[in-house]
């Protein structure tokens, strides 16, 4: 896997081996880039379930101003790191080994992010409670774009609250890959 384009554009990432994570493909972070391109440049960007830390290292070599990246795995905190320090945009980052309702607590009435990747492994099931917690914590700034893949095409299930906490921009399918643009319904605020 490498960065597409921008800075670091050509970089191989390093990736944990075996199962235990499902890096993006290739072809599903190209048409993820591909919506949200505009929206990139100087953007505050959270990874969740980062993996890798290949949608956030590929936002901030696109012109994104910093990414937090946040797994609960050690092992893949390290790979974070070393991809982090060997596209030379470590300074950028700030990498946590936590999970990801904790990392949601810790930002709540610190920070904004422009651009959220929530990737977790499919057989989890908890996209709609991140969005939920997301949408609770303030952490989104008002025209924020969150970025879902999944396994399912209805990421809120039977969840018509967090459903209405925001509006679908778009949805496509890559094969056995659901993306979900979404953006907070700012008229559902506080």
């Amino acid at each position: 896997m490498n960065i597409i384009t921008g800075y670091a554009k050509g970089m191989k990432l390093e990736t944990l081996e075996g199962d235990a994570t499902r890096p993006t493909s290739q072809r599903v972070k190209e048409a993820v880039f591909s919506m949200i391109q505009f929206d990139i440049e100087g953007a505050n960007v959270l990874d969740l379930f980062a993996g890798s830390g290949a949608l956030g290292l590929e936002a901030l070599s696109r012109g994104a101003k910093k990414a937090s990246f946040c797994d609960l795995s050690r092992d893949a905190v390290d790979i974070i790191i070393k991809n982090a320090k060997k596209s030379k945009m470590f300074d950028k980052c700030r990498i946590s080994a936590c999970d990801y309702s904790q990392m949601i607590r810790g930002i709540a009435g610190k920070e904004k992010y422009d651009i959220v990747f929530i990737d977790p492994p499919y057989k989890d099931n908890v996209i709609c409670d991140a969005l939920k917690k997301l949408y609770n914590s303030g952490a989104l700034s008002e025209n924020a774009i969150i970025v879902c893949e999944s396994g399912v095409e209805d990421i809120f299930g039977d969840d018509e609250e967090t459903r209405n906490k925001f509006y679908i921009c778009k949805k496509s399918r890559y094969s056995i890959t659901y993306i979900t643009l979404l953006k907070p319904n700012t008229e559902d605020k506080r």
